[in-house]
């Protein structure tokens, strides 16, 4: 099982326990973004910097994610993507997005970006607090404690 980042958008609190985990877990974590990114000496943490251009980091992600792999991202048509190709994705807030819910997800997230599109404001996500930390550390563990150990 491999760990990828959508690494543009997601906090550096959020990036911070996922180098935490990679290195007391042995997992493999990539993070993909359209920036150059510093991460921690680790055989077990890289950085993937692709080319700008939209969604670019995203279609790279879902080129490379396998069943069982984790994707961490808030971005919708991504996680839907993970999900199709077998993968789990979890978003900053430390939410799973799963077969069940990504299409209302989606559907949630089209109407949003219409009436953007047609002038109305739909305001932004809030900042990440102390309680969506916790609660993205909380299901990463939980996740991690279920998976298979010899893979």
């Amino acid at each position: 099982m491999n760990i990828y980042v959508d690494a543009d958008a997601c906090p550096a609190v959020i990036k911070d326990i996922l180098y935490r985990v990679a290195e007391r877990l042995q997992i493999q974590t990539t993070l993909v973004a359209n920036m150059l990114l510093r991460t921690p000496a680790s055989k077990f943490i890289r950085a993937l910097q692709v080319p700008r251009g939209f969604d670019v980091a995203d279609n790279e992600i879902a080129r490379r994610v396998e069943p069982g792999d984790l994707v961490i991202t808030a971005d919708i048509p991504l996680a839907a993507d993970v999900i199709a190709r077998g993968g789990h994705a979890l978003n900053p807030r430390g939410e799973f997005y799963t077969p069940d819910n990504i299409r209302e997800r989606l559907e949630l997230r089209n109407f949003l970006d219409e009436l953007r599109g047609s002038g109305v404001q739909t305001g932004g996500p809030a900042p990440l607090d102390h309680s969506d930390r916790k609660r993205f550390a909380d299901q990463l563990d939980r996740f991690l404690a279920k998976r298979p150990k010899d893979v």
